[in-house]
């Protein structure tokens, strides 16, 4: 980061030693002063040499203001970097590596993690460089006022030292510790506002409340224990501070009775030992505000160290038959989810899969779509595994609509512009009129009304077909739909299938259907239970075959008759 504005790093850097250089002048000529009134200056000599002292003041003051500001501007230029490039690696990821981390865990490093950087970037680092500066400077004027006032002056070095370098050896581990607690906080926080309907539905208040004090808890237990290392380190410091200064004196009186120093010269070194207290305790104060720093940069970092999403292979598919072969799968190392799925879909066919919860076809929709991959066999499009085309091209070719969507902050044609950023405002309307998004006509700016937070707010149905006319837009050849309508009430629901069924004409759809009209309508059902097809061909025959499908088909109908 710093090598990227070398040239500012210098400005901030010149500015504040020549601060610095200007405030060793002070002392000096204070014991000027005492040395001249002792060998009997008139009250002009003091008067010019306290003008002196007055000039050096307030140019150190104001080398130190614009060093400040120039470094000010250097940090939010690195942080505003870092930004974009914390986005841009996210939106590297894989999908799959996204959804596994959290919400929380990205909120945290994206806000928190940055603005600690920052901090670090555009106070800590130039104070750890500027004090250090410092004190080398007031150090070596101690020296060249006298060798022995110069040994004096080290004496507390040792115990600040060897209290620096005990809390380093821990500060780092602790404080990443930190951060990754207050990230888990942070996530379940983040679940339990987003599923309150379904915490108060299941009566789980209780529970979240036990679950985010243990979060609390573990978050509190981490800070103690850097305060803890902060307790031990800052009174070590403290302590050391008024040995160097007692020392000079009693050595300056022992070299000013052997003539050796004059009073002026004690006076100087004495100052400049209380002088030095500032930069060092900014020195050790940032050193511990550095390791915040540091652990919140390795965090903001470490996304960009995880794999980019594949670029995939040049060569391009030929067709888009959807062939699966073999294919298991499990997550984060579990028992396999999916056991051996073989399963061909034809270009234009439409495909519904069926089954109870957890069957697996959430999971197999996500193979279709080469968001995971999986652990054994093969999915793969016109030949070419789905996992290996360029990502772009696999997303403009297969499309996966879930019953979970993302309602950007943002205008309606921001929202839909996501899809086709060179879509017309006619083919906008005509999108949403496709999928039966009759809330349009009411909204008062047309495609300009603002949505999200403090706007106009979707309800759970109208941003359902807000996505569903994204994917008109997107026109993919291959459409899978995870439950897609399942937030529409049947009557809507059914509208808008029909209304999607006039556009999807020619094209691949496989549909995961919770309503077996949705299955009726396909040109093949696909029965999977327990990770496996169980059977699969076309409504009629399965029905006649009298099997799962025919059990469900029945069970659904009567519930339907019933309403």
């Amino acid at each position: 980061m710093i090598s990227r504005h070398r040239r500012a790093v210098g400005v901030v850097l010149a500015l504040h030693s020549a601060a610095a250089l200007a405030g060793l002048a002070p002392p000096w000529l204070l014991g000027t002063i005492v040395d001249r009134v002792t060998a009997g200056a008139t009250v002009a000599t003091v008067d010019r040499l306290a003008l002196a002292i007055a000039g050096c003041v307030v140019v150190s003051a104001l080398l130190a203001r614009y060093a400040q500001y120039a470094g000010h501007r250097f940090g939010e230029r690195a942080v505003a970097e870092l930004r974009e490039q914390f986005v841009d690696r996210t939106l590297a990821l894989p999908v799959s590596v996204v959804e596994r981390a959290g919400a929380g865990d990205l909120a945290t490093r994206s806000s928190v993690d940055v603005a600690t950087v920052g901090t670090t970037v555009r106070d800590v680092a130039p104070t750890i460089v500027i004090a250090s500066v410092q004190l080398t400077l007031l150090f070596g004027a101690v020296f060249v006022l006298h060798p022995l006032l110069g040994l004096a002056a080290l004496a507390g070095l040792p115990s600040i030292v060897a209290a620096t370098r005990w809390y380093l050896r821990r500060a780092s581990s602790a404080y990443l510790t930190e951060g990754a607690e207050a990230a888990e906080l942070t996530e379940a926080l983040t679940t339990t506002a987003e599923g309150a309907r379904t915490v108060e539905a299941l009566r789980l208040a209780d529970d979240r409340v036990r679950y985010g004090t243990a979060r609390v808890a573990r978050v509190w237990q981490a800070r103690r224990a850097t305060l803890a290392l902060r307790t031990v380190f800052f009174s070590t410091v403290e302590a050391s501070y008024p040995l160097p200064i007692a020392l000079v004196l009693l050595v300056g009186g022992y070299l000013l009775s052997a003539d050796l120093v004059s009073l002026g010269s004690v006076v100087a070194a004495a100052l400049y030992l209380q002088q030095a207290i500032d930069p060092m305790d900014r020195l050790l104060q940032w050193t511990e505000q550095a390791q915040r720093g540091f652990a919140s940069y390795a965090r903001v970092l470490g996304v960009g160290l995880v794999p980019p999403e594949s670029p995939g292979v040049t060569a391009t598919s030929r067709g888009e038959r959807l062939i699966v072969r073999g294919a298991r799968f499990s997550y984060a190392d579990g028992h396999d989810v999916l056991h051996g799925i073989d399963l061909e879909v034809r270009p234009g066919e439409r495909l519904a899969i069926v089954g109870p919860s957890g069957a697996g076809k959430s999971t197999l929709a996500r193979l279709l779509a080469g968001i995971d991959a999986p652990r054994q066999g093969v999915v793969s499009i016109g030949g070419c595994p789905v996992t290996d085309l360029d990502p772009a091209e696999r997303r403009r070719r297969i499309a996966l609509v879930t019953q979970e969507h993302h309602v950007f902050i943002g205008s309606v044609r921001d929202n839909l512009a996501f899809a086709a950023p060179d879509a017309t405002d006619e083919q906008m309307r005509a999108a949403l009129a496709t999928v039966g998004a009759d809330w349009f006509d009411a909204l008062p700016d047309d495609l300009d009304t603002a949505l999200g937070d403090g706007a106009r707010q979707l309800g759970a149905a109208e941003a359902q077909q807000l996505a569903l006319a994204r994917l008109v837009l997107a026109d993919p050849h291959t459409l899978i739909l995870d439950e897609a309508t399942a937030a529409l009430d049947p009557s809507t629901a059914r509208r808008t299938e029909r209304a999607l069924a006039a556009v999807l004409v020619g094209r691949t759809v496989i549909a995961i259907a919770h309503r077996l009209n949705t299955a009726h309508d396909a040109d093949r059902v696909a029965v999977l239970a327990d990770g496996r097809i169980t059977e699969i061909g076309s409504h009629d025959e399965l029905v006649a075959a009298g099997g799962a499908y025919a059990a469900l088909w029945r069970s659904w109908h009567a519930r339907a008759d019933a309403r």
